[in-house]
């Protein structure tokens, strides 16, 4: 995975992290149908992720709307709601507003 190439701020990172049990089954397969259906989703700007002991998945968005409508489409309900029940032991989410980015 690369690090993602967001526009000039501001823009809006949401923070998921996470500590998983040890139940896998269709975790993998679901974490990629999000990937790419949050690609598909109006406002998406990139996405990285990591995960050891814990998770961490960072999503770009061009906006608060946008984020609003990603956490109530549809198929992403569906996820949420079975990470709640099997994959997750813990989990939290982070809303932040980038005002500023560099790298090389």
């Amino acid at each position: 995975m690369l690090i993602a190439n967001t526009p000039e701020p501001p823009y809006y990172a949401v923070i998921f992290s996470s500590i998983k049990t040890n139940k896998d089954e269709g975790y993998e397969e679901m974490a990629e149908f999000m990937v790419n259906l949050a690609k598909q989703q109006e406002g998406f700007l990139g996405i990285e992720s990591a995960r050891d002991e814990i998770g961490i998945t960072v999503s770009y968005w061009k906006d608060f709307e946008s984020i609003r409508n990603w956490k109530n489409q549809v198929d992403h309900q569906v996820a949420q709601k079975r990470g709640k029940k099997e994959w997750y032991k813990a989990y939290k989410v982070r809303i932040a507003k980038v005002e500023r980015d560099y790298g090389f």
